[in-house]
């Protein structure tokens, strides 16, 4: 029996409605629990190919990097129709951007929720959710559908940072509402995933002008809370942005909404919006992209860029949360880490993997695989599934020594996150969707 902290896994239960959980089997990116456990699953394959283990595979219309969530026979992602550019416009639009990265230009997107029949792989429902004309920019290894959808029994909430935000009932394509109030010079494009509690939708919106946590109304889009960062940080506007995705997490007793932004670690209350606490980094983090993932009274997270540290912060039996331990080798950017029993695991972006005790940080193994990775892990039927930027997954078994069990590669790019119901993954690429199974 893994040794999950179950005050958390419990409250993530109670925020998507404990009378609809049994419908819901990947309510949000990363599942269930919100740390990419896919409990219960079984017998899935460990190997795969184009031509092996693949029930269905089907081209999505439209560009996105957001993970698949599923409700019964319904998968759900979302999309990005773009526009190009004029050249010469573009050029003089780019002159407002102070960083220094590749960008992506568009004159107008169209965003989109997609609907695809678990069973067969049909498109079911391509829905125009929303338009922006002369979208910001988004950095070339992004997209304008980046952050991922999330469930509820009758809804989908659909998040694009300050493109918009909006909700769809499920069962009609109906679009409900929008918000396209909420704006932040993001300089890269939306990567910040929303959390469902009660009755709130819970978005991060970490620009280089302006960074706080704002809570809609899940039923009208209104704005609820907004709640705006404390802590100090670098002058340069361009070490304050961040993209992290919140987590929601008892402690004494509260509802705390779990939230990395750019040098500090914050503890909000949910139903409010009020700072409870807040923790620096010690060292400069900021595009914060991982999740955190919670266990044994702790918090571990990655401070992503420049140079990335790991911490765990503990939160149980102490006055205020605090830093215990942190790995500053080979620690990811983008990936979010994994928790197995006592052990954590994760990939740097450039394919260095580790295995930490999750109690004291010690180091049982720390070795080169290979690939470059930007979606998060998976740990189903007893195995950990790691897949890299270029279509390659990495299957590991969990443990003190590193033991590859199989590499498998499908066409396209990985930068969703893997999804899980009826004992078969979901896996969105680049370039389609595909169901694996034995």
């Amino acid at each position: 029996m893994l040794n999950y902290r179950v005050s958390l896994v419990g409250l993530l239960v109670l925020s998507f409605g404990v009378g609809v959980q049994g419908a819901l089997d990947w309510p949000q990116w990363r599942g269930p629990d919100g740390m990419g456990h896919a409990v219960g699953a079984k017998g899935l394959p460990t190997k795969w190919s184009e031509k092996e283990n693949v029930t269905w595979r089907r081209d999505i219309p439209g560009k996105g990097h957001s993970s698949p969530v599923i409700a019964g026979n319904e998968i759900w992602m979302t999309a990005a129709h773009e526009s190009p550019e004029d050249p010469k416009k573009a050029k003089e639009r780019l002159k407002k951007n102070t960083g220094s990265q590749p960008l992506i230009l568009l004159s107008q997107v169209d965003l989109h929720a997609v609907c695809i029949d678990k069973q067969s792989g049909k498109i079911l429902k391509d829905v125009k959710l929303m338009t922006d004309n002369e979208p910001q920019w988004v950095h070339h290894w992004n997209s304008y559908a980046s952050p991922s959808p999330i469930i509820d029994d009758k809804n989908l909430y659909c998040h694009f940072g300050s493109y918009g935000t909006a909700a769809l009932e499920r069962s009609t394509g109906k679009v409900l509402w929008t918000n396209q109030k909420i704006k932040v010079m993001h300089e890269n494009g939306p990567g910040s995933t929303p959390v469902l509690f009660e009755n709130l939708l819970i978005l991060h919106f970490d620009g280089s002008d302006q960074q706080f946590v704002v809570a809609l109304d899940k039923h009208t889009g209104k704005e609820i809370w907004r709640t705006k960062r404390s802590g100090k940080m670098n002058n340069n506007p361009q070490l304050q942005k961040a993209y992290g995705t919140p987590i929601i997490v008892e402690m004494k007793g509260k509802p705390t909404v779990v939230s990395t932004g750019a040098d500090w670690l914050y503890g909000y209350e949910a139903r409010t919006g009020k700072e409870l606490w807040k923790v620096n980094y010690g060292v400069l983090g900021f595009s914060n992209v991982s999740k955190p993932i919670v266990g044994h009274g702790m918090i571990y997270f990655s401070t992503c860029f420049m140079k990335a540290n790991f911490l765990a912060v503990k939160y149980e039996g102490v006055e205020k949360p605090e830093i215990v331990w942190k790995v500053t080798k080979a620690v990811p950017k983008t990936p979010s880490p994994i928790l197995v029993g006592d052990e954590i695991y994760y990939m740097d972006d450039k394919g260095i993997g580790t295995c930490l005790d999750a109690h004291t940080g010690k180091v049982h193994w720390m070795e080169r695989v290979g690939g470059q990775y930007a979606a998060s892990p998976t740990y189903a039927d007893g195995k950990l599934y790691f897949p890299d930027q270029y279509g390659k997954t990495l299957v590991i078994k969990p443990g003190k020594k590193l033991e590859v069990l199989a590499e498998n590669e499908l066409k396209g790019k990985h930068k969703a996150s893997f999804a899980v119901a009826d004992n078969a993954f979901f896996v969105r690429t680049d370039k389609a969707l595909y169901r694996i199974e034995k």
